[in-house]
């Protein structure tokens, strides 16, 4: 931290020197860009240096508390974005692109849904051409990058099968939700999120089967073995795997509910902040938000499970997994003051019906799992008991033994089942 301090006083030094030895310009604009983006790199610097620790040290501490300090740029950016009118708010995306701030159109992925089209002598299998775009390697890295935050196979696949309803369900209100249904399960869920997912647990196998047998650099004899260290430095210090246990307890069980839907908020927050921001899915912003959400997604879900898994030593939940849970939320808030007209669309009926019973049905099962089945297996526990008792009870009877071992038998009986 002695030497980042000295990182942040040459550059507090650097940017004293340019503000009073340069010529000024007169451009407002360009100045109040300028004083911003200085502003923002002092406080990373000094978040580098003085934030807390999170729960992980490699490559370097310092790696993680600077996405911690970016995290809280982004939710004040975020807070800024919110408090605007919808016109300013749009506008001042130009201030960081002057190609934002433009109606953009929404790309229809519906349509033509012939695997093998017969009109089409030249290309019959033009449609599968048109929907290998960009955004299928980036549905496998995706995947691939949130199994290694998530660590459960079960969990992604039912974040996975749960988004792709969602697009169904919310195709009348963003276009770029309509897709084939090829499309929505070969394609994304079977081959892109699946394949990512596979992937995903492999990695997870390797690191948990890993030594991990940490040596310093310079102890090491041979070239090999330093470049070997040198890669190693980038993957985990220790490895914890991650076991959710869901229908352990009530708390775990709404725990993992509340991770599934904030997941699942942040994926639909991608395409409406498009929407409403007008910012074309392949700019910039787009992918760079991804990759926050890639560096923050994991150390917060490492507390999460920290948290959860033992709450005598970590009794907070941690810092990153609030902020992640903050910026969700105002990225929510955003897309409904900005466009509240496209959330407010009625649900088709069917759709509604669909979703009313899959809420009726997780809500009768965490009723049977965690009230009715225990106190079930309580009733069954006491009528065991009192039939054991009966039968040694006539069995005394039976063999002439003393009325003072009987009496002493039902109130040892009586004891048990106070106490059960």
């Amino acid at each position: 931290r002695a030497h980042t301090l000295t990182v942040l006083f040459i550059l507090t030094c650097a940017l004293g020197y340019v503000t009073l030895f340069e010529e000024t310009p007169q451009d407002t604009a360009y100045n109040t860009k300028r004083g911003i983006v200085a502003s923002i790199l002092v406080f990373l610097c000094f978040g580098v240096t003085q934030a807390k620790d999170g729960p992980f040290s490699r490559p370097h501490p310092a790696y993680w508390r600077f996405w911690l300090c970016v995290s809280v740029v982004y939710e004040l950016f975020l807070i800024f974005i919110l408090f605007q009118t919808v016109q300013d708010g749009r506008q001042f995306m130009k201030y960081i692109d002057p190609n934002l701030g433009v109606p953009l159109p929404e790309r229809d992925y519906g349509g033509n849904c012939l695997i093998y089209d017969p009109g089409n002598e030249t290309d019959p299998l033009h449609n599968i051409w048109d929907k290998l775009d960009g955004f299928v390697p980036a549905h496998f890295f995706g995947w691939y990058l949130k199994t290694l935050m998530i660590r459960d196979w079960w969990m992604c696949m039912i974040i996975s099968v749960m988004f792709e309803f969602l697009e169904y369900s919310l195709e009348h209100q963003l276009p770029n939700f309509s897709e084939c249904w090829w499309d929505h399960w070969i394609m994304d869920v079977i081959l892109c999120n699946g394949l990512g997912i596979y992937c995903g647990m492999k990695t997870l196998s390797w690191l948990s089967l890993k030594t991990y047998k940490w040596q310093g650099l310079w102890n090491i004899p041979t070239y090999k073995g330093k470049m070997k260290r040198i890669v190693f430095q980038f993957t985990p210090y220790s490895w914890v795997k991650f076991e959710w246990k869901p229908a352990s307890s009530l708390r775990r069980w709404l725990a993992v509910c509340g991770i599934i839907f904030v997941f699942l908020l942040a994926e639909l927050n991608t395409f409406y902040l498009k929407f409403v921001l007008w910012m074309p899915p392949e700019h910039y912003l787009v992918l760079l938000r991804l990759v926050f959400f890639v560096n923050v997604g994991g150390v917060a879900m490492r507390e999460i499970y920290d948290f959860m898994d033992d709450p005598k030593f970590h009794k907070k939940l941690g810092q990153q997994a609030w902020l992640v849970a903050a910026i969700t939320a105002t990225e929510f808030l955003i897309v409904v003051k900005y466009d509240p007209y496209t959330l407010t669309l009625s649900l088709p009926f069917y759709i509604t019906q669909c979703w009313i019973l899959g809420i009726i049905l997780v809500l009768t099962w965490t009723a049977w799992r965690f009230f009715i089945r225990d106190i079930t297996l309580r009733y069954k526990e006491i009528r065991r008991q009192k039939q054991e008792h009966k039968n040694e009870r006539d069995k005394c009877l039976s063999n002439g033994d003393g009325l003072s071992s009987m009496v002493d038998e039902q109130n040892g009986n009586k004891l048990r089942e106070r106490k059960l």
